[in-house]
Parts: C-alpha cells; structure tokens; sequence
C-alpha cells in the first residue's frame, strides 16, 4: 500500500503536551526556539551550524508539512498545552513502512530544558508509533557524548541496540564520533 493512503492522526496529546505536525505559519516560533537554543544545539544538530532566517524556518516548516501529508517523514512539533508555548521539535524519520520502523529524534528549546518534557514527548511519540502506526521497530540515534540526549532512551527503558564506532563525523567536522543505537521493538 501506497503509504499516502495511511490515515491517522496529525496530533494528539500527552499529560502535558500538545503533540502535531508542522502547519504553515510555524516558523516563527520555531525560529525563535532556535535562536535561544543555539549555543545548546550546536555540537550536536547540523542545523545550528549556520544562521537562519525566519523565512528559513518559515519555508523549512512548510517542506515538513508536506513531506508530513505524504507520509515521507513526520516531523512533530511540541506544545505546552496550558500556554501554548513551543517546547521543542521531535518527529518520527527515516521511515520504512515495510516494516515498519521509524527513527525518533529530538531537540528542546532550552528555555524549557530539565522539565522532562522531551522524555515525555519521546514516550508519547514511542506510543502513537506503535499504537497508530503499527511500529514493529523505533530507534533513537545519538552522538554517544551527547550524555543528555542518551539519557532519554534509557530513561525510558530503550535497549542499547549497539555502538557504531567512528561511524559519522562531529557536527563540526573535525572529529570520528561513535553513535548509539536504542531500540524499542513490539510485536
């Protein structure tokens, strides 16, 4: 089955959390996430290497969004429900619906970090995958120096799957980095 015919949900909540696909006019307020995370996102995702505009994280919103609609890649904005703040950006990649497995990542605007609000996004996101998704497999990949990004899948009981030594080089490019594989696996 083409998987643009796969109907379900584009949100859904958590205890805390409005969970939903990027919709035009996000931008904003992503970018401003951005740019007072930046100097926390940096060593880690290639997108903080390089300054952006609002119209960037205007346009990169849109392309979510369609690449949401087709089913291609389902990236997941993360709103507080009482204010309606953006605490951050997760979503489910590098989809294979053959299987179907889905790759979690993560990023927080740090102005709402140490709350457990990622931990609480990735399990909410864990559980729609298998729950609406019919998951037969969800990994998270991680830097294995990025300390605070690994303590997610552990905390909430993902198997360390294994260590791909040198496998990718830093956001930087000026050094081999080992990357950890945490799996979570139904069925």
């Amino acid at each position: 089955m083409n998987p643009i015919l796969l109907d379900f949900p584009d949100a859904f909540e958590t205890e805390r959390l409005l969970i939903r696909c990027p919709k035009p006019g996000d931008g904003q307020v992503v970018y401003e996430a951005i740019n007072a995370s930046i100097e926390e996102l940096k060593p880690w995702l290639p997108f903080a290497q390089s300054k952006q505009s609002e119209d960037d994280a205007e346009i990169n919103i849109r392309e979510a969004h369609i690449k949401f609609l087709a089913r291609e890649d389902l990236r997941l904005l993360l709103f507080h429900k009482e204010t309606g703040k953006l605490i951050g950006s997760s979503g489910l990649h590098r989809i294979d619906w053959d299987v179907p497995k889905f790759e979690i990542g993560y990023w927080i605007d740090s102005r709402f970090s140490g709350k457990g609000f990622i931990s609480e996004a990735v399990e909410g996101i864990t559980n729609f995958a298998f729950n609406e998704l019919n998951a037969k497999r969800v990994e998270i990949r991680c830097d294995a120096k990025n300390t605070k990004s690994r303590a997610i899948p552990e905390r909430l009981k993902f198997d360390l799957e294994g260590v791909l030594r040198n496998e990718d080089c830093s956001v930087d490019g000026k050094e081999l980095r080992d990357t950890c594989i945490y799996t979570m696996v139904q069925g």
